[in-house]
């Protein structure tokens, strides 16, 4: 069980350089991007990450992150336990230009000042990891399907006309 802190600051080159592994627990309520998406979390996302250079002299991060995040509902927007994972492979660079270069299975990682900043990195994964959208089972969400589709829309509208051209008749008065 993981119980230690993942550092907020590491230098990347030099824990690659010796083939680190750091794994430990970030607080998710310091997670000011997470929470203007999904709301305010609680609880712990745990982390795993290998340093390493690779056979063509590439330094990457191999990471792996777990959290038990509350996602608001897309109907009631009451909030639903959600577990997110996330693997990834990601290459340091230090520019733009050289972020251009990694190959397609590589996510780039700018480390400024030979300074990577863990937390926005962990921040990042777990935004790109969330489901596209979140919903209650029917019977546990507060809002059924009678309320999301009005049955007086479907009522009221009229039998489309035989071609778009008999609207514009009907509107100039035109038999």
């Amino acid at each position: 069980m993981l119980t230690s802190r993942l550092p907020d600051r590491v230098e990347p080159y030099k824990l690659a350089a010796r083939a680190e592994h750091l794994e430990g627990l970030v607080a998710l309520a310091g997670f000011e991007r997470l929470a203007e998406q999904v709301g305010a979390q609680a609880g712990e996302c745990r982390v795993w990450l290998d340093f390493a250079i690779d056979s063509q002299g590439r330094r990457e991060i191999r990471g792996r992150l777990e959290a038990e995040l509350q996602l608001p509902c897309r109907r009631c927007l009451e909030p639903l336990a959600q577990r997110v994972e996330s693997e990834f492979l990601l290459g340091m660079v230090t520019s733009d230009a050289l972020a251009a270069e990694l190959p397609t299975s590589h996510e780039p990682v700018l480390v400024e000042d030979e300074q990577l900043n863990l937390l926005v990195v962990v921040e990042d994964e777990l935004i790109l990891s969330l489901p596209q959208s979140v919903y209650h089972d029917e019977a546990q969400c507060g809002v059924s399907r009678d309320q999301l589709s009005s049955g007086k829309e479907a009522e009221s509208s009229e039998s489309p006309a035989a071609s778009p051209f008999e609207v514009l008749r009907r509107l100039k008065g035109k038999p």
